[in-house]
């Protein structure tokens, strides 16, 4: 199940991350932040539930991170 969420996100998120550097338009960037986000945090569980937690708990905090960032970017444009 996280395999295919991992897949799909990551995908979401290329889709965006190209989308702007093809058009030069970054307005989909608050969007792409999040789907990093929500990519990092299933690599993060994934990384915990093979016993790799100073990992896990890394890619989590990245998820903390870029979480913030996209809420920030919403708030203020």
């Amino acid at each position: 199940m996280l395999k295919i969420l991992r897949y799909v996100l990551s995908v979401i998120t290329l889709l965006f991350v190209s989308y702007g550097l093809i058009t030069k338009d970054f307005k989909f960037g608050n969007s792409m932040f999040l789907f990093f986000g929500l990519t990092m945090l299933v690599l993060g569980i994934e990384e915990i539930q093979r016993e790799r937690k100073v990992m896990g708990g890394l890619l989590i905090a990245v998820f903390f991170f870029s979480i913030y960032v996209s809420i920030e970017g919403l708030l203020i444009s």
